[in-house]
């Protein structure tokens, strides 16, 4: 099992360009099925994730094939319509399948995500809303199953907003009989990407990228070329490791507007952020100013960010706090950042970070993808060695980063290593 091994101090200066977005792509493929034919998705990046999408999407019949990242999706031949357990426990984006297959096709056997069941989980919002557009579901065996004649339209309303049920219910009902009205909808750029390839597909969807969506079912979808976007917590990352490391950094292929959650609180710790045509660009300052950040939905500070914004705040000059109101336990990471000399304490859904004049090198176990990413960014800036364990979990979001890495200046490899 690989392993990165980074030799700490390097001040990371130059320019890379931004991959497409991870989230946004595990979304728009199983969307592909909506129709019979060859739809292309480009800028699709090389992920372990996007790999796991492909092997379901080929147990149900369809055609991928992904080169120079261009993604190739023919559905002309889809005969399956389960998602089984092997798929969907190392994702749980495989529960996009739902949406498509009971829209288009009627039927659909999809795997409960692990650690989820019938009740107070997110997944249940799938359900409802599929359900209120005239599904009929069960749970058995550990499986969502349901059956349906044409779906109608409804008036859908969340009680928390969910990327994923949104997703889904917006991909059932682009084929459904009437008006499907989604009140509190999520409104991140990935959903609004989505909408984006359904309207390509022919789907008549107005109040894409507001909390309100209004879909007026069509009979029949067509395939569609698209452009996926650029991943914004791919982007977020690398901002975060020119600050880290009192670099200068330029991202290109960016969507500026995308990350202002994310800009607008570096520049209060002291960062200088120009905005170019596609462009972001980072100066560190000479000492990093503490800055609270607390995670929420879109537009707010992505939860996704939030492990490395930890990790930016083991290294500013005073006291932060980091609350996520998204996953109160998403805080695994930081037994691992203090075993590289991280000041931390965990209180409840926060954690209160006292900045050091500087991380020590340590060996440390990734947990999570943006986990991972977090403890990359600290031994970034700690002295001497620092070796992140399970690196596999970063293969799923970030494609190829320690190249982009290198690339900055940093000093980091990929070694074959003997711990799983």
């Amino acid at each position: 099992m690989d392993k990165f091994v980074i030799q700490g101090g390097r001040r990371l200066s130059g320019t890379i360009s931004v991959s497409g977005a991870k989230n946004a792509t595990l979304a728009l493929m199983p969307a592909a099925m909506l129709s019979s034919g060859t739809s292309l998705l480009h800028n699709t990046p090389a992920l372990r994730d996007v790999t796991t999408m492909t092997s379901l999407l080929r147990t149900m019949g369809m055609r991928i094939d992904f080169r120079d990242n261009l993604l190739t999706l023919d559905s002309a031949a889809v005969n399956g319509y389960e998602a089984p357990y092997e798929h969907v426990k190392k994702m749980r984006a495989s529960i996009y399948v739902l949406g498509p297959l009971i829209g288009r096709y009627g039927r659909a056997k999809v795997s409960l995500p692990g650690g989820c069941a019938w009740g107070p989980r997110p997944v249940n919002l799938h359900i409802e809303g599929i359900r209120k557009l005239g599904a009929d579901i069960r749970l058995e065996g550990g499986y969502i199953i349901a059956k349906a004649g044409r779906l109608h339209g409804a008036r859908i309303h969340f009680d928390v907003s969910s990327v994923g049920a949104t997703g889904n219910v917006m991909m059932a009902a682009a084929l459904a009989k009437g008006t499907t009205v989604i009140e509190n909808a999520a409104m991140e750029p990935e959903i609004t990407a989505l909408a984006g390839f359904l309207i390509a597909m022919g789907a008549r969807i107005d109040g894409s990228g507001t909390n309100r969506l209004e879909i007026q079912g069509v009979d029949a979808l067509h395939p569609a070329d698209f452009i996926t976007i650029p991943d914004r917590i791919e982007a977020g990352t690398f901002l975060i490791a020119g600050a880290i490391t009192g670099g200068n950094v330029r991202l290109e292929h960016v969507v500026p507007e995308h990350l202002s959650a994310i800009t607008s609180k570096l520049e209060a710790a002291g960062c200088a952020i120009r905005v170019g045509p596609g462009s972001l660009s980072l100066t560190a300052p000479p000492t990093l100013r503490p800055v609270d950040v607390t995670a929420a939905v879109y537009p707010g500070f992505p939860t996704d960010m939030q492990a490395q914004w930890t990790s930016l705040m083991s290294v500013a000059s005073g006291t932060a706090v980091v609350t996520d109101s998204i996953y109160f336990d998403r805080f695994k990471h930081v037994p691992e950042l203090t075993r590289l000399g991280a000041d931390i304490e965990l209180k409840e859904n926060s954690a209160v970070i006292r900045g050091v004049a500087r991380l020590a090198g340590a060996k440390v176990m990734s947990t999570d993808l943006r986990a991972s990413a977090s403890l990359i960014l600290a031994g970034l800036v700690a002295s001497g060695t620092t070796e992140v364990l399970r690196v596999y979990h970063i293969d799923r979001g970030y494609e190829a980063i320690e190249k982009k890495l290198q690339s900055l200046g940093a000093e980091i490899s990929r070694e074959a290593g003997e711990e799983f």
